[in-house]
């Protein structure tokens, strides 16, 4: 499978997750912004598998062992051109 095509149905996932489960639940997220945006940030800038683990990651540690709060997605350095 190319990679845009799975970068494409990760974030169809997370924008239906977002429309029509998100909304009907209650807010529990313990970060800014939610762990569902992260991870569809981390993906369009990083890609399917180094943005997918990014929010892999971030949904694992939003529980409450951990404080949250404000944790925005990685910029790309300046060095990296990107591929999609």
């Amino acid at each position: 499978m190319e990679r845009r095509t799975v970068k494409r149905l990760l974030l169809a996932a997370i924008r239906f997750y977002q429309k029509n489960i998100s909304p009907h639940k209650t807010p529990s997220c313990r970060y800014i912004p939610s762990c569902s945006e992260y991870a569809r940030v981390a993906i369009e800038r990083w890609g399917a598998l180094r943005g997918g683990w990014m929010g892999l990651r971030r949904i694992l540690r939003c529980n409450p062992f951990h404080k949250g709060g404000y944790d925005p997605v990685k910029e790309l350095p300046d060095s990296v051109i990107r591929r999609d």
